[in-house]
């Protein structure tokens, strides 16, 4: 039983309270054998990739956050024959008014591949922690969804986030899926660590996997928004195609709030979400010295407000620190530029994905060292975040499980399997952690942490759990 005594401002926890060393002494590789079959994607005329019934029907629809605050949703779909409308109808539960909001459309070619009309459409002003029902699509084709608001932005406001990487679309891909709409414990939105389709692994890139895979998720992201980062799959930069526009699929289909925090990119930008300060960041566009990331992200950290939004979580796709051989120390420009900053200003917790299996680290950092010194073991730090890993959703190319030994210090937990994450904030000091493999029951945990807010709670010396 866990519960916020807003009173006296203490977490009650009725289980064990173990110290950290006890718990953080040494590091697991788990051991646990996984069947390395390659998983194939699924056939392209699977249920999981059904077109809707009747003409020009709205298909691929999905749902991002849509402002800074959560009152608002983008709403995205394809009409594959024909333009039709890009107006969304509304309305909230129990109540009969219906409102309306206009989108716009987009399409590309790609190659030999001709999109259909990409919609997208945004609603504002809705009411916080609310059920609403809307509308896309026109005469006999008309689908409806619903979608629930988040509570208002607060520091004790509990929420939940799933996370998924690497997902593709193979048969391992539907059991991640699967796997995480039947956890108990239930995500509310979905903060995505990049490499969507995979569609790039195809001859000519064929986009028409990136329509399959918009099918394929439909089922979730039409009814709890996803929160994208790009992956090194999204580039589909191929000039001996002819293609020089980097991301063209990418950011045609999936439309991002980026202006509503000052970005100048879709690439980066940052959302407010219940008690949480999302910053979303790109690992395969510029983000250097005085390139417009860096100077974004300047600016950003220090409006974030801590005694109104006390959990930081920032994602990307490449991870910062990663012990498995596969992509070993790719994120290594990255961590030199942003890690001190991330110290800093205490962020809680990094997602990442690209590496394809699961790890989360202690809180340590690496920011003593500069070349000269020779100070290039990371070191304990409780103002470091934790570093997670959860490449692991299920793609064609498979898991990595070529590990690095002796298993670093800074490593807490790693195992090669697919799976899924589950973020569940409970008030302004702690949230807890769970790592959901695909093969065990959906309550179980292979991994699990509780997380102690580097804000509110940054002594670490009694705590359940936490690290």
């Amino acid at each position: 039983m866990v519960r916020w005594d807003c009173d006296g401002g203490v977490l009650l926890v009725g289980c064990l309270i173990l110290s950290v060393l006890e718990l953080c002494s040494s590091g697991i590789t788990s051991a646990y054998v996984r069947n390395d079959d390659l998983s194939l994607d699924m056939p392209i005329d699977s249920d999981v990739f059904r077109v809707p019934p009747g003409y020009n029907a709205p298909q691929q629809v999905h749902i991002t956050q849509g402002d800074h605050e959560g009152k608002g949703v983008i709403v995205s779909w394809v009409t594959p024959d024909e333009p039709g409308s890009s107006t969304v109808l509304y309305w909230a539960e129990n109540s009969q008014l219906k409102s309306r909001a206009d989108g716009f459309i987009r399409t590309y070619k790609y190659v030999n591949y001709t999109s259909g009309y990409i919609h997208h459409c945004t609603i504002n002003n809705l009411e916080f922690d609310t059920k609403y029902y809307y509308e896309v699509g026109i005469g006999n084709t008309t689908r409806q969804f619903w979608f629930r608001t988040p509570p208002s932005v607060g520091p004790d406001v509990p929420y939940t986030f799933g996370l998924i990487g690497d997902l593709g679309q193979t048969h391992d891909s539907n059991r991640t899926l699967t796997h995480y709409e039947l956890n108990p414990t239930k995500g509310q939105m979905v903060l995505f660590v990049g490499d969507l389709s995979y569609a790039d692994d195809y001859p000519l890139h064929d986009n028409n996997r990136w329509d399959t895979w918009g099918r394929f998720i439909e089922r979730n992201a039409a009814y709890q928004p996803w929160v994208w980062t790009a992956g090194n799959h999204e580039i589909d930069y191929a000039p001996e195609l002819g293609e020089t526009t980097p991301f063209k699929p990418y950011t045609n289909r999936y439309h991002v709030p980026y202006e509503a925090s000052d970005s100048t990119s879709p690439f980066w930008y940052s959302i407010k979400r219940a008690s949480a300060y999302i910053i979303v960041m790109s690992s395969y566009t510029a983000f250097g010295k005085y390139t417009p990331q860096y100077k974004w992200l300047v600016k950003e950290l220090p409006r974030v407000n801590r005694t109104e939004t006390p959990w930081l979580i920032v994602f990307m796709h490449c991870p910062l620190y990663s012990s498995y051989v596969h992509h070993y120390m790719e994120g290594e420009t990255m961590r030199v530029i942003y890690e001190q900053w991330f110290v800093e200003y205490k962020v809680d917790v990094v997602f990442a994905g690209h590496v394809h299996a699961y790890e989360r680290s202690e809180r340590f950092s690496n920011i003593a060292y500069n070349v000269v010194n020779g100070l290039c073991t990371p070191i304990s730090d409780q103002s470091a975040p934790v570093y997670i890993t959860i490449g692991d959703g299920g793609n064609l190319e498979g898991l990595v499980t070529n590990m690095t030994e002796p298993q670093p210090s800074y490593s807490a937990y790693r195992e090669a399997s697919f799976g899924h994450g589950i973020l569940d904030i409970k008030n302004r000091t702690h949230a807890y952690f769970g790592w959901h493999r695909n093969q065990d029951g959906y309550a179980v945990e292979a991994d699990s942490v509780w997380l102690a807010n580097r804000y509110w709670y940054p002594s670490e010396t009694s705590s359940v759990a936490a690290i």
